[in-house]
Formats: C-alpha cells, structure tokens, sequence
C-alpha cells in the first residue's frame, strides 16, 4: 500500500484531532489557519482518503478503578491458519484485551490487558487458556503509566 502524501495542512488538520476529536468545525478552522469551508472540504478529503477510520473518546481508567495494566506475551507451537483464526477471535472476544499484536522475537503475541485487580486478571487469564492452547503466558505487571496512548506523529510526507 502506498503511503499517502500528506502536507502541512493535513498534517496541522490530523494532529489537532488526534488532541481533541470534539472541535468544532469553527475551532479546527481557527486552530489550524483555515476558513471554516476549505477546512471541512480538507477534512473531507482526508475522510475519504481513509486516515480517519473511526472516532473515540479517552476514559480516565483510574476513575473507573481499571487499576492494573498488564502486558502479556505468549508462545505457542501451533502455527496452522485455523489456530490462528480461532486464537485470534478468542483473544478479540475478551474485553480486557484492549492491544494485541502478533511479534517477532521469543515470543509470538502480546496483550495489553486492562483489568480492575488481580482477581479480575485471573478471570482474564482464565479464559484465555480455555480455549486455545498455549506453550507459554508471561506476564508483566505495569507500575506505573509514563505515557499512555500518546497520539500518533504526525509529519508531512512528499510526493
């Protein structure tokens, strides 16, 4: 897939809704030095183009008492693509998977998991285990969140 040119204005346009997503049309404009029409047909475009896929809102976990974050990494010796389709809708299905990446290196996936205590992380990893069979789960425990969901760098890109 070709990566799309991207100016300073899309760039500008990306950046200040990565930061809030609620502006209003009036204040993108403002922010990023456009009249309100040429903003939204710019905002338009990069809909289409498909940068835009979808629209969220950050929730405050420690509001909601989601007080551990633990990063799990699993090793498997099945490799087959209809393991893989189960695992991967099992693993999808689980609510407090909220990242999940297949890796390079020792292991094979990573989980960030988000759960309210210990017991609830083992409720998580008790269904984890049930219906696909693992090699390995090692878990790492997060003691404390630096920088969390950061919005993506966005830059300029040519022709």
């Amino acid at each position: 897939m070709n990566r799309p040119k991207i100016d300073h204005v899309d760039a500008a346009i990306l950046r200040a809704l990565q930061r809030d997503s609620s502006l209003s049309q009036r204040a993108l404009a403002e922010e990023v030095g456009l009249s309100q029409n040429a903003c939204w047909r710019r905002l338009q475009a990069i809909r289409d183009r498909g940068l835009i896929v979808g629209h969220s809102l950050r929730v405050d976990r420690a509001m909601l008492a989601l007080d551990i974050v633990a990063f799990v990494v699993l090793r498997t010796r099945r490799h087959s693509r209809e393991w893989l389709e189960t695992f991967r809708q099992h693993v999808s299905s689980i609510p407090e998977v909220v990242d999940f990446y297949r890796i390079s290196g020792e292991y094979d996936y990573m989980l960030k998991v988000v759960t309210h205590d210990i017991a609830s992380y083992d409720r998580f990893y008790q269904r984890l285990i049930e219906k696909v069979e693992l090699e390995t789960v090692t878990t790492y425990f997060a003691m404390e969140a630096i920088v969390e969901q950061r919005p993506f760098p966005i830059t300029e890109t040519g022709d």
